[in-house]
């Protein structure tokens, strides 16, 4: 049984998770809420699992703080950029759809890129797909190749770090494979 479902521990966190949210939704504790916060967590868990997420279970304190400090500064940086860009006098401002391609492919590393750049003022991820290691996002103020490659160099040192965290390890069978054309 447990082949089937897996390890029980991030089941059950989710599980009770879930049914702490209910009670605290309804504002008041009893058994009633409990039980029924229970089948609704239950019933949450069984018919819609999460996905697995590849990592070798250990978080790496430094590479988490690389990231969450990366991600302030491309926040307070952005929003000065961005209110500037609002307030200034002269013609419209340009911004370009940026596509990047990353080395690695995973689903966690893509919603945790998009997560981030989403986050940060003047750039909003408007496609992605992590079969294929690729995102397109619209930037504001990046109208020159200079700041196409400066914006594409910023996200490839975030998939770095957060790569660097273990929380968004690659799975090794989902390397890149050669499609129809031969391109990995």
């Amino acid at each position: 049984m447990r082949a089937r479902f897996g390890r029980p521990g991030p089941r059950l966190f989710r599980l009770v998770w879930l049914t702490l949210v209910w009670i605290l939704l309804w504002g008041t504790f009893s058994w009633a809420n409990l039980l029924g916060g229970l089948a609704v967590a239950l019933f949450v868990v069984l018919v819609f699992p999460l996905p697995g997420v590849a990592s070798d279970g250990r978080l790496r304190p430094l590479g988490l703080a690389r990231v969450v400090l990366r991600v302030a500064a491309d926040l307070v940086v952005s929003s000065l950029q961005v209110a500037w860009q609002s307030v200034r006098p002269g013609p419209p401002i340009r911004s370009s759809v940026i596509e990047v391609v990353f080395e690695e492919r995973s689903e966690a590393l893509m919603a945790a890129l998009v997560e981030a750049l989403s986050l940060v003022p003047g750039s909003v991820v408007v496609d992605a797909d992590a079969e294929r290691g690729v995102l397109w996002a619209h930037v504001l103020g990046a109208d020159s190749d200079s700041e196409v490659e400066a914006f594409r160099a910023r996200v490839h040192v975030l998939e770095k770090n957060l790569l660097a965290t273990g929380i968004t390890a690659v799975r090794g069978d989902r390397a890149r494979e050669p499609d129809e054309e031969g391109v990995a």
